[in-house]
């Protein structure tokens, strides 16, 4: 079963394969997205990858969360279920 993550605080300049790349290396990537405005096209600073299993997406919250990449401390855990 897949594990949706949420990736926050991302530099502005991370682009969806820029995530994909840096999630690959705890496991295999389903998808990877980083979230643009739809007005400006300009990264909003945050993004979900999907994580093939649970086990690779609790290696990637441990192995990224708080790291430093571009400059800005990224949190990444388990996407929330959007209500509506």
């Amino acid at each position: 079963m897949s594990k949706k993550l949420y990736v926050g605080n991302l530099p502005f300049s991370t682009g969806s394969e820029d995530l994909r790349r840096l999630f690959a290396q705890y496991g295999t990537v389903d998808d990877a997205i980083v979230i643009s405005d739809r007005d400006t096209g300009r990264s909003r600073g945050f993004g979900f990858v999907e994580m093939s299993t649970a086990e690779e997406a609790n290696n990637a919250i441990e192995g990224l969360n708080g790291t430093d990449i571009g400059g800005r401390q990224v949190n990444v855990n388990i996407a929330r279920e959007r209500s509506r």
